[in-house]
């Protein structure tokens, strides 16, 4: 009995061995030829959700999809495409991420043992069309009518300054273009400068038509209208009361700043908007109002970790509440206590934000998006290059940040009042600061500005002696042990940043910010404790 069950276990063990054998020989040799599959793949839109889909391979497997961005192409040595992020799946489908710029994906497979599939293939995300045009969220059919005063939401257009809307009561003559209906118009506006809105068709017949189009900052098109579309209207639904919080086409997969930002689509005729802020148990934090119609910067850093909730309503110019509380927003902060590995620190320029319009909750319009380590964003908006020193003990020192990229200074080159003396000793008290905390740093030279912009843009004026200032903080920065020159990419034929890089002046926008990012990925050798590629 002893010896058959022996033996029997050893017919096992074997038989267990030769399966697993196989199942690796199959993988490594390739014998069912996936690595020359074809994998035709879909999108179909579920609520506010891309759903990517792809026929499914014969052989068990994990799909792993990776989302990517195409680069600049103004960096030597850097790649055709930038991995946004990747994921692994054992469906054939995948909810893509949510983020506002042409993104491409590519789809491999994993067996047991090693990938069994890799396709060249790229596939483009559809909400990007050529001419670009927004392309609604919301449809409002006979099936799934909207209240008299419903959200109309759009996906962002990359670059735009703010959004033309436009009413018809039937479709334009002629879709898509620049010009509005010459017989169907009913009314427009052009103070849109968020991805959506609220509007009043309490006075007009069902249905209504709608589209939009985006503009730059002279309000020139971007693009074309979106296809316009039917608004079927039932009066007798509730009307919406309060502000929608807005996470519509905000990235999720990269960390947010440490000095969030929050945003909504706003409701008409609302002259302020209160924000609050609250923690897990419910306990306020914060409250402010502003003026903006569609986001509120955070007066202070959120660095602990955990889970965050904030809600918005709409004020009269009084200050009296027009409105309930939107429905609350999670904001999630992760634990950095034991310390991170690379740091940005710095202004506006480094806290994201750009085209006017986008605030840092856009993380398209941050740099470090578009770094291809792991990084965390310690700046602030508003910064000059003596606050960003003032705020170092406080907002770097409990990250533990073995590299700390600076970016302070643009805004003081623009302020008669600074000169560029101060701001050499800003940085160099900086400098300071680091080596005696361990954290080693790596300054980026500041960027030429754009007077007329920023006057246009801001309506306020620069430093006529911007230039002499600039190229004396550069000629220290570029003395320092370690630091990043990007100034020399930004210039345009009259010595000034180059618009096609930033809108106002000063905020570089989505390519500014993508060839920032790979710049900085060309001297990854200058950080501590990151892996070379």
């Amino acid at each position: 009995m002893k010896r058959d069950l022996i033996r029997f276990g050893v017919i096992f063990a074997l038989t267990a061995f030769f399966s697993v054998l196989s199942v690796f020989v199959a993988e490594m040799a390739d014998v069912l030829n996936m690595r020359h599959k074809y994998l035709p793949v879909s999108f179909e839109t579920r609520g506010e959700d891309l759903i990517l889909s792809w026929a499914p391979l014969e052989y068990p497997c994990v799909y792993k999809v990776e989302t990517l961005s195409k680069t600049t192409g103004l960096v030597s040595g850097s790649p055709e495409y930038f991995l946004l992020t990747s994921d692994e799946v054992s469906a054939p489908e995948y909810v893509v991420p949510r983020a506002p710029i042409p993104t491409f994906y590519r789809i491999s497979a994993r067996g047991i043992f090693t990938e069994i599939f890799r396709s060249d293939r790229i596939t483009a995300n559809p909400n990007f069309p050529a001419p670009p045009r927004p392309i609604p969220v919301f449809h409002y059919t006979k099936k799934n009518p909207a209240s008299a005063t419903p959200f109309l939401v759009w996906h962002t257009v990359p670059n735009a300054v703010c959004y033309e809307l436009e009413l018809l009561s039937a479709p334009p003559e002629i879709e898509g273009g620049t010009e509005p209906s010459k017989y169907h118009h009913l009314e427009s506006t052009r103070k849109i400068f968020t991805n959506g809105c609220q509007v009043d068709l309490r006075k007009y017949s069902s249905p209504v038509y709608w589209r939009a189009r985006a503009l730059g900052l002279h309000w020139e098109p971007i693009g074309e209208f979106s296809i316009a579309e039917p608004i079927y209207v039932n009066a007798s639904l509730p009307m919406p009361d309060a502000p929608l919080a807005n996470d519509f086409d905000f990235i999720s997969f990269k960390p947010q700043p440490i000095y969030p930002v929050y945003s909504w689509i706003p409701t008409f005729g609302a002259a302020k908007f209160q924000v609050e802020l609250y923690d897990s148990s419910g306990e306020m934090l914060w409250s402010k109002i502003t003026a903006d119609q569609s986001s509120c910067y955070d007066d202070y850093a959120r660095p602990y970790a955990g889970a965050y909730y904030w809600h918005v309503r709409a004020l009269d110019e009084n200050d009296n509440p027009v409105s309930a509380w939107s429905a609350s927003e999670k904001l999630t902060v992760e634990d950095y206590t034991g310390g991170v590995t690379a740091a940005i620190f710095g202004d506006s320029i480094s806290h994201g934000g750009g085209a006017v319009s986008y605030s840092p909750r856009s993380l398209e319009y941050s740099y470090a998006t578009y770094v291809d380590f792991p990084i965390i964003n310690l700046s602030r908006s508003g910064d000059i290059s003596r606050t960003s020193l003032e705020r170092f003990a406080r907002d770097v020192l409990p990250f533990k940040p073995k590299n700390l990229i600076i970016s302070t200074g643009a805004n003081s080159l623009r302020d008669a009042s600074i000169t560029a003396e101060s701001i050499i000793d800003d940085l160099a008290q900086l400098e300071t600061l680091c080596r005696k905390n361990d954290i080693r740093p790596i300054f980026l030279t500041l960027m030429p500005i754009n007077p007329a912009n920023i006057k246009y843009a801001f309506r306020t004026e620069t430093d006529p002696h911007w230039r002499e200032k600039q190229q004396r903080v550069n000629d220290f920065i570029r003395q320092r042990e370690f630091f990043i020159d990007i100034e020399p990419y930004f210039y345009d034929s009259a010595g000034e940043m180059d618009r096609k890089f930033s809108i106002d002046g000063i905020h570089p926008d989505l390519r500014g910010k993508m060839l920032i990012g790979e710049i900085i990925n060309q001297h990854r050798n200058l950080f501590r404790s990151v892996a070379k590629k």
